[in-house]
């Protein structure tokens, strides 16, 4: 039998068309393949209460975690922010140089800034601390409760200003319009070796919890639970913007703190 070979004609110009048509096809695929296998749902997380800070639609400073009582995020000036020292070398002091190098940064240093001791009345290892600016706010804090409670109960008892009734305390102590046996020198004296043993037995704790809770006999009703600490340095920060508008109530109006209060109340 008789072999042929049978070649079709055709032109470049076909052979060039289906080429393209070829390239087409497959990056239009590999596009499509991309595509469906890279293809991200971004979900913007929402905003709940379960980090409530100082400020809506701000972020939380690194350094404050939320973990203490009351921890809102507030930090502007980053007082709290951990220190962290720089060891610098030597600046080159030739005089006949041309140019002298300022000294290069050899190493850092991070402290321990919630470090206690006992060996004064500042027992911090640094002045700039998370735990110190705690113990300190929540010192002031429960100073200005007394305050600003006694300052509202006087005032309603006697009905003389808060400011007022200091100068008459220098004439005779009374406490509800009752005389008291001792004038205002010794009163002084007690409050201050009574408030002297106290500190000293306050900072001769190293512990950094009972500094701040120290129970037993401070807190016969166990107080110092974990849900009432927030409480507590909610109401102490409450109360120490009421001493200063009392203050400043005073310095602005010379009013005491119940007129200022009765003022305000008209004005609505």
């Amino acid at each position: 039998p008789e072999h042929r070979d049978y070649q079709t004609n055709t032109s470049p110009h076909d052979n060039m068309m289906s080429t393209r048509a070829t390239r087409i096809q497959t990056t239009a695929m590999a596009k499509t393949k991309k595509a469906a296998g890279t293809t991200k749902v971004s979900v913007k997380k929402a905003r709940g209460p379960t980090d409530p800070l100082w400020l809506p639609n701000t972020e939380r400073p690194a350094w404050l975690d939320g973990s203490l009582p009351g921890d809102r995020g507030f930090d502007p000036l980053g007082l709290s922010k951990p220190v962290e020292y720089l060891q610098v070398d030597v600046d080159q002091l030739d005089q006949n140089a041309a140019v002298n190098k300022a000294g290069r940064i050899l190493g850092t240093f991070t402290p321990n800034v919630d470090e206690v001791s006992t060996d004064s009345l500042q027992p911090y290892s640094e002045v700039f601390g998370l735990q110190r600016f705690r113990e300190c706010e929540l010192m002031h804090g429960r100073w200005a409760m007394l305050g600003a409670l006694g300052v509202l109960a006087c005032e309603f008892s006697t009905g003389t200003s808060w400011a007022d009734a200091i100068g008459l305390e220098y004439g005779q102590p009374q406490y509800a319009n009752f005389d008291l046996p001792f004038d205002i020198n010794n009163l002084a004296v007690a409050n201050s070796v009574l408030m002297l043993g106290i500190e000293l037995l306050r900072n001769s704790e190293t512990d950094l919890e009972k500094r701040l809770y120290p129970g037993g006999a401070f807190d016969p009703l166990n107080l110092a639970a974990d849900g009432l600490k927030e409480a507590e340095i909610k109401h102490g920060r409450l109360a120490m913007v009421a001493c200063l508008g009392f203050a400043t109530q005073y310095l602005a109006f010379g009013t005491g703190a119940l007129t200022s209060i009765s003022s305000f109340a008209k004005s609505f």
